[in-house]
């Protein structure tokens, strides 16, 4: 079964979205398992304190290594990776969600506030994983869609086979044009080539859709796309 254990300020928001749809009911039916796990309960203090004002000076909090170490350290030792949420680490990838999901599962610790004391990421070897350019409050969000990434993925989850395969990042290109039902909406048709039958011609229409959408909107992706495709 696939793991996943959450270190959160707040372990009610697990598991939020992830309780419904495909995921709800992969987890009810054990395809998966979650846990999320207070990181309070490993402060020492009374009052349950997680965080301090930052070494040398400046805004907000720093969450506290000491503290973080030990909810860390209270999970069984295992072979999942261990994930940090983090506006600085390296953006995620559809390649990594593949790994991932192949894995064992994954403990994931979510920051807040200014951040993460960096003496705990490199004594407990936390790998980064950011979301994107930009900031959230905390990395709950972050891991939430981390986690919806990796478990549709499971076998089992995913009704057909195929919707894994054929879509945005699979293969280094964004996902092509998708339309159903009605023919004509509001005067506009459904290319003629998707209703020829043409199994063929349909498949070479969809590629050069997808290719053309790739180099319009992620010149980074195209990039990289093409160069693989060099000899």
């Amino acid at each position: 079964m696939w793991r996943a254990s959450v270190l959160t300020l707040f372990p009610e928001m697990f598991p939020g979205p992830l309780g419904i749809s495909l995921a709800g009911k992969a987890l009810g039916a054990g395809l998966w398992s979650l846990e999320a796990r207070d990181i309070r309960d490993a402060a020492t203090d009374r009052h349950r304190t997680v965080d301090d004002t930052p070494a040398g000076g400046g805004p907000g909090m720093v969450m506290k290594a000491d503290v973080l170490a030990a909810a860390l350290d209270a999970i069984p030792a295992d072979p999942r990776p261990r994930l940090l949420m983090s506006a600085r680490g390296r953006p995620l990838a559809q390649s990594r969600v593949i790994e991932l999901a192949q894995g064992p599962g994954a403990v994931i610790l979510c920051g807040r506030f200014e951040g993460v004391d960096e003496r705990l990421i490199a004594a407990r070897g936390l790998e980064e994983v950011s979301l994107g350019d930009f900031v959230l409050s905390g990395g709950e969000v972050a891991a939430l869609a981390l986690l919806d990434a990796c478990v549709r993925l499971l076998p089992g989850v995913m009704g057909k086979e195929a919707s894994g395969i054929e879509e945005s990042f699979a293969d280094g290109l964004l996902e092509y044009p998708q339309y159903t039902r009605p023919a004509v909406f509001e005067g506009r048709a459904i290319p003629e080539i998707l209703t020829s039958g043409d199994h063929a011609k349909v498949a070479q229409w969809r590629r050069a859709e997808a290719e053309r959408l790739t180099q319009e909107r992620r010149p980074d992706l195209w990039a990289a796309y093409q160069a693989r495709k060099k000899p």
